[in-house]
């Protein structure tokens, strides 16, 4: 048995897909690196999450596949649904073969099981699109809160990017210690902690400071900090999975 540990990205998954192809393997199971259940009989592989090839997978999901495939694999990805990797990879394998009839293939357990947690995240971010509801802090900032099943934080923040493009506000995952930050130009996923002090006295303050301690991360290291990389979906990739 061959089994793929990643870390935890969905850059490092499709790099995983990249070098399950190249490599010529199928492997019998794709999890985070120091996941709980191990096989003490599988070999067990670790893939370096290499950004290149992650954007080769992503941009041949769209040309080889179509561009709905690439949208139900990060949805599923966004899922965090147990065996959502190794659905994935299935899938993928599958539609690099067919092309976008791979789709209309519902009663293959391999497009199903896909289709079938891309459609719980578009559920729960349509019915959490009616559902936020914002409460107005000092210094003219809006918050929300909320507690989702699934990491749509990201899948949430343009649709009220435009219905209040002119306020800041703040959507705070409150489950994953996420959040979308906007400030009338721009919006940035970063991380919350559920223990926010959002008081009276201190909320404009704690928004400030999360600008700046994100911008400062980006400008000593170049990327977002690790353990919220873990959780996001790389910034690159948002505008090509919003459904309009």
């Amino acid at each position: 048995m061959l089994h793929y540990r990643y870390d935890g990205e969905f850059d490092g998954l499709l790099t995983a897909i990249y070098e399950a192809y190249y490599r010529r393997q199928v492997p019998d199971d794709i999890r985070p690196s120091g996941c709980a259940e191990t096989n003490l009989f599988a070999e067990e592989v670790e893939i370096a999450t290499d950004p290149e090839k992650a954007e080769k997978v992503f941009t041949a999901m769209a040309a080889k596949i179509s561009p709905d495939a690439r949208r139900h694999t990060a949805y599923a990805f966004l899922s965090e649904l147990p065996g959502m990797e190794k659905a994935i990879y299935e899938y993928l394998r599958l539609g690099f073969r067919m092309g976008a009839a791979v789709d209309a293939h519902l009663t293959d357990e391999r497009v199903l099981r896909v289709h079938r947690l891309s459609q719980k995240v578009r559920t729960e971010r349509h019915r959490m699109l009616g559902l936020l509801r914002f409460r107005l802090l000092k210094g003219n900032i809006y918050y929300a809160p909320m507690e989702p099943d699934h990491n749509i934080t990201g899948l949430l923040a343009p649709h009220f990017t435009d219905r209040l493009g002119d306020q800041n506000w703040i959507i705070h995952d409150l489950r994953r210690g996420l959040a979308a930050l906007y400030n009338q130009k721009e919006w940035i996923l970063t991380e919350l902690d559920d223990r926010a002090d959002f008081s009276q006295a201190t909320v404009e303050e704690v928004y400030q400071d999360l600008w700046r301690d994100y911008f400062r991360s980006v400008a000593i290291t170049g990327r977002i900090n690790p353990r919220l990389q873990r959780r996001c979906m790389p910034a690159r990739y948002w505008k090509h999975l919003i459904e309009k």
